[in-house]
């Protein structure tokens, strides 16, 4: 079994060492000095995470709360800064979905592809 998590410590190795890691890394340390794109990163966030805790509650996200939302989306977009983060934060998020489907395709032979299911 310790062959299985020493792959998986090598796994998490070589993710921090990747382009992608170290390009978000970079992208997260240069917004920690811009305090405009700083504050701005922080205020979309905390929107997104209210209203996705909202719908977790079950509760409906009204059209003003996602009008409020897209805005300040397509503000932080604006700023070349974030948006090179947004980016490389969604390359990264591809790896660890590939990552991830490549670790259980295992399980797939007992339970099959839930992807295929309906």
């Amino acid at each position: 079994m310790s062959t299985t998590y020493d792959k998986a410590h090598e796994l998490k190795d070589a993710l921090a060492a990747s382009d992608e890691f170290q390009s978000l890394l970079e992208l997260h340390q240069q917004i920690e000095t811009d305090e405009i794109a700083k504050k701005m990163l922080e205020n979309f966030r905390k929107l997104q995470l209210e209203l996705q805790q909202k719908q977790m509650q079950g509760m409906q996200i009204s059209e003003e709360e996602a009008q409020q939302a897209q805005q300040q989306f397509e503000l932080v977009q604006q700023h070349e800064l974030i948006s090179k983060l947004m980016e490389a934060e969604q390359s990264l998020s591809v790896i660890i979905t590939d990552l991830n489907k490549i670790i259980t395709e295992p399980l797939e032979k007992i339970y099959g592809d839930p992807s295929t299911e309906q």
